[in-house]
């Protein structure tokens, strides 16, 4: 469980072209909702395939459950998003590397896949907690967008992950 630290949000900035996160003049997203849609996106991937971890392993009904959840929750987000970046013009895909705040390392998920029961358990209910205290960060940067989907689906996040953070770590206390 203690190898489970996960990577800090840190951003190279000597070298960054911003021009991947450039919207045209009439568009209704600003650069700040386009570079929040592109991060959260694989952000929210890497959620939905440590659901299908679960799925796959030897998970606990009550993980199975949340991982379920989880999974189905944010594939919906994640083709609202798709659709902000096709409306604005944009990439799904940044020019330059992010790492985000909670993101999980390939050694990490090979550890998880590796797991079994009551290990499993801890290893995926602390690597979400993390993963959603990341995405809660993330979204706290948008919460306040001129744009109103942005701003609703920030919001949303912060209080749904919020919502699965303390069931996860009443899981955990079990």
């Amino acid at each position: 469980a203690a190898s489970l630290l996960l990577t800090g949000c840190t951003a190279n900035t000597a070298h960054q072209d911003h021009s991947d996160h450039m919207v045209s003049e009439n568009s209704e997203f600003s650069a700040a909702d386009v570079m929040f849609a592109q991060m959260m996106i694989p952000h929210h991937q890497q959620a939905v395939d440590l659901g299908a971890i679960a799925l796959n392993g030897e998970a606990s009904p009550e993980v199975l459950a949340i991982a379920k959840q989880i999974a189905d929750h944010q594939t919906h987000e994640i083709e609202h998003m798709q659709a902000w970046l096709d409306a604005a013009g944009a990439s799904e895909h940044m020019d330059h590397d992010m790492a985000m705040d909670g993101m999980l390392t390939q050694a990490q998920l090979d550890e998880l896949k590796a797991a079994k029961g009551k290990e499993f358990d801890l290893l995926f209910l602390k690597g979400m907690i993390a993963h959603h205290e990341g995405a809660i960060a993330m979204a706290q940067d948008v919460v306040d967008s001129k744009n109103k989907d942005v701003a609703e689906l920030a919001a949303s996040i912060i209080e749904t992950q919020t919502s699965e953070i303390e069931y996860m770590k009443e899981l955990l206390a079990k």
